[in-house]
């Protein structure tokens, strides 16, 4: 689904612009009346363009990426990244503002759609197309809301536990909210998603809108970062059994954009839409095309190349693996005596895991949910239940598409060596792609892993590991918000 610029910027207008001093108290002078602005299921589809315009996961990749041991400094750096890079993060860093702000965002969004629907009464044979409107619009209300949770819950397994701000209304100015709780913000999600079920056709053929299995695969996420195992095996399963692995050469396809392979649901980058630019800030506040995240020009050693590969994760890949073809660039230099030679120039890993598509280097598609991850989701509730020989299955599955051929079954001795097994796992087959500094969050402390670059990777600096259990795996409140709301500064994450 193409979003142009236009529907992006129409929408903005419609929305209003949004205060750097506070994220949730939205109501603008000049914002277009919603019986102004929406009057026809048609209005109510752009309004839809527009929330899905709000969604970009580029942030999550920089991000996740950067703070922990998927990358190292690349020779063209510059300086670029080094304050997530070296762990530095507090109130005022670039990465909770970002996902604060743009979370609200998104929620802001899908509320002016949710609100505006009730004032467009659609004929008999728009019927439908409302519905599904709706229906789109609750599910990525959920999606905003678990996304924000995500990084701002110090513990997703506690209900108890302080969330973030639930926002399913348009709030006025002078409203000065406070954190609900994790069961109350899971709660929400769940209705969200209940609803949009009930409005959704029962379809599947276009990954970039969303669908059923969208709500399937976010409820099979939500319920494993929730430690509901017996939930997320039953939701990860449904897909397993419904989607096939993609094969080596389908794999290979899907990253360049060719074939949308085993992907579940997709946000699309294309030529002339909003994200069509590049972003090499080398942090969290850029956009754009996702491989600019690490690199200039292309996903090349010529390309300036200002993130390669960290070493800690290039050691971990099997070149007869296609991840392995995935994310290495052939132009990389790869030195087997790194160690010892400590010389960049002769030890290049450049990252292609977004080499291009359209004739645009460095734009591709960002893959949101995939049947890779199902099954990772049915082995850690596996592991979750007691039963380590149907986890070592999973894996020698999925390892197998990969590889192409069979592979050895693991053998887990006991469950923190299927977690760790688990968690390394997703590390190479969800690489870049916005889920390592998540998964160490959640997974870390059961598999005893943390962040671990290579010495090589962290010599200039001095930070080579992060326990799971560092307050950092939680972000702190953003300082812009403390500004509007003081009294959010009580309910601080521990640690900041």
């Amino acid at each position: 689904m193409k979003i142009s610029r236009n529907t992006f910027l129409l929408f903005s207008l419609l929305a209003g612009v949004f205060s750097c001093n506070d994220a949730i108290e939205i109501e603008q002078p000049g914002r277009l009346d919603a019986n102004a602005a929406f009057q026809t299921v048609s209005d109510l589809e752009e309004g839809l363009f527009g929330v899905y315009a709000e969604f970009d996961i580029a942030p999550d990749i920089a991000f996740q990426s950067v703070f922990t041991d998927e990358l190292a400094i690349g020779i063209g750096n510059g300086g670029r990244g080094l304050a997530d890079y070296s762990f530095i993060l507090n109130a005022g860093s670039v990465a909770p503002e970002v996902f604060w702000v743009n979370g609200y965002r998104q929620l802001n969004a899908a509320n002016r759609v949710i609100e505006a629907a009730a004032l467009v009464e659609p004929g008999e044979k728009e019927l439908g197309r409302y519905n599904q409107v709706l229906g789109e619009t609750f599910a990525l209300r959920a999606w905003g809301h678990f996304i924000l949770l995500s990084y701002f819950s110090t513990d997703f397994s506690d209900d108890n536990a302080l969330s973030i701000i639930n926002l399913d209304f348009v709030p006025t100015i002078d409203q000065q909210l406070l954190r609900n709780t994790n069961g109350e913000t899971f709660a929400l999600i769940e209705s969200d998603l209940t609803m949009a079920e009930s409005l959704l056709a029962n379809t599947a053929s276009d990954v970039t809108r969303i669908n059923k299995d969208f709500i399937t695969a976010l409820r099979a996420r939500i319920a494993a970062y929730r430690q509901d195992y017996t939930i997320a095996a039953a939701f990860s399963q449904e897909l397993t059994d419904k989607y096939r692995l993609a094969n080596r050469a389908e794999y290979r396809a899907m990253f360049r954009d060719e074939s949308d392979g085993e992907v579940l649901f997709k946000l699309e980058r294309t030529l002339g839409d909003f994200y069509d630019w590049q972003s090499n800030s080398g942090d969290p506040m850029g956009g754009g095309w996702a491989g600019s995240i690490f690199a200039d020009a292309d996903a090349t050693i010529d390309g300036n190349p200002y993130f390669e590969m960290g070493r800690s994760l290039f050691n971990l890949l099997d070149p007869a693996d296609i991840r392995y073809d995935v994310n290495v660039a052939p132009s990389s230099l790869i030195d087997p005596d790194y160690a010892s030679n400590q010389n960049p120039e002769t030890d290049v890993l450049v990252i292609q895991k977004y080499p291009g598509s359209e004739g645009r280097p460095l734009m591709n598609d960002l893959k949101v949910f995939r049947v890779s991850e199902m099954y990772l989701i049915r082995a850690e509730a596996a592991v979750a239940q007691g039963n380590l020989s149907q986890a070592a299955n999973l894996l020698k599955i999925l390892r197998d598409a990969r590889f192409g051929t069979s592979t050895p079954t693991p053998d887990f001795s006991d469950t923190a060596t299927a977690y760790a097994a688990i968690l390394e796992e997703r590390r190479i087959e969800l690489a870049f792609e916005g889920h390592r500094y998540l998964d160490l969050k959640r997974l870390g402390t059961r598999a005893n892993r943390g962040v671990q670059r290579d010495p090589i990777d962290c010599a200039f600096n001095g930070a080579c590991f992060l326990p799971a259990d560092d307050y950092r795996f939680s972000l702190p409140l953003p300082l812009i918000e403390f500004n509007a709301n003081p009294r959010l500064r009580d309910q601080q994450n521990p640690g900041y």
